[in-house]
């Protein structure tokens, strides 16, 4: 296992921005689930990103693919990245606190790890994926608690769809790498979220009917953090740390969007998560860790 280069000072700072803008999306949700149906507001997220996106492509001189089969897999891209998951955790988040629904979220990492160890080649299954995959569910079980063994409740669901969430999130990044791999990384971030856009029109007209913009000046500062920060300035960040600090790196992330998130929660909404969540972090933070496998790899040399 190779070990990860060092974060500088540069690629530090843009990770911190990256977490603090993806935490925030917890945040902006909470606030625009006050008068927005779920599937609405992932309408929102990506309509609105997707012509700043486009903006962004065609100053960085990105041509346009022109091949049917790569927007296709941009179709694909925007239902595993964005239409899926987006819905799923801004239902979940409609049940249970913003907090709580980024610490269970946590789990894309070590999801992510044995997703791609089971269907790529050159990501191999290995036993510090498996064990961190187990601590995630460890800490997953210590969250939900044993009531979700003996009854069953919204709160309950709720929980399990952010964490189908985080699994879309997981074979999202399997299908990136094995069919757009060969894209610019800024055009692949623009043709998913087009994608996405294209997917949750036609859905959210059918379930949810036309939107309504009639909403509180707080609900559309939401909808444009959710949109203009969480989804256009994190991609530029996303890559940024990408190229300056490599993957390895950048999934450091996933630990640090929690603190954001409960902090923004417990100062703003008035949240405060139970013993249990915090538990259940550390151990998912442990089983993070275990699957990234650079704390092993430093006490062994």
């Amino acid at each position: 296992m190779t070990t990860p280069t060092k974060l500088d000072l540069t690629s530090s700072l843009l990770l911190l921005a990256l977490a603090s803008v993806w935490g925030g999306s917890f945040f902006f949700a909470e606030i625009a689930l006050t008068e927005v149906p779920p599937l609405t507001i992932t309408l929102h997220r990506v309509f609105w990103a997707a012509p700043l996106l486009l903006i962004v492509v065609r100053i960085a001189g990105i041509p346009l693919p022109r091949d049917p089969r790569i927007w296709g897999a941009y179709l694909v891209m925007g239902a595993l990245n964005n239409a899926i998951p987006f819905s799923l955790i801004f239902w979940g988040q409609s049940q249970i606190d913003s907090g709580l629904a980024s610490i269970l979220n946590g789990t894309t990492a070590m999801f992510g790890a044995v997703v791609a160890g089971l269907l790529l080649k050159d990501e191999p299954l290995t036993p510090n994926k498996l064990a961190g995959a187990g601590l995630g569910l460890i800490g997953v079980g210590l969250i939900m608690g044993p009531d979700a063994l003996l009854g069953f409740n919204l709160a309950n669901l709720a929980q399990l769809a952010i964490l189908a969430g985080s699994l879309s999130y997981a074979v999202a990044s399997v299908w990136g790498k094995a069919t757009l791999a060969a894209q610019p990384p800024l055009m692949n971030a623009c043709g998913m979220v087009i994608g996405s856009t294209v997917l949750m029109i036609p859905i959210v007209f059918i379930v949810d009917g036309p939107p309504s913009f009639a909403l509180s000046p707080s609900v559309w500062s939401a909808l444009l953090g959710l949109s203009c920060l969480s989804t256009v300035l994190a991609y530029g960040l996303y890559f940024a740390i990408l190229k300056r600090a490599g993957a390895a790196n950048l999934m450091l992330v996933t630990l640090l969007i929690p603190p954001f998130a409960i902090a923004l929660g417990a100062a703003f909404l008035g949240e405060r998560l139970p013993s249990s969540a915090w538990i259940g972090f550390a151990v998912i933070a442990v089983g993070f860790a275990v699957t990234d496998g650079r704390l092993l790899t430093s006490r062994t040399r």
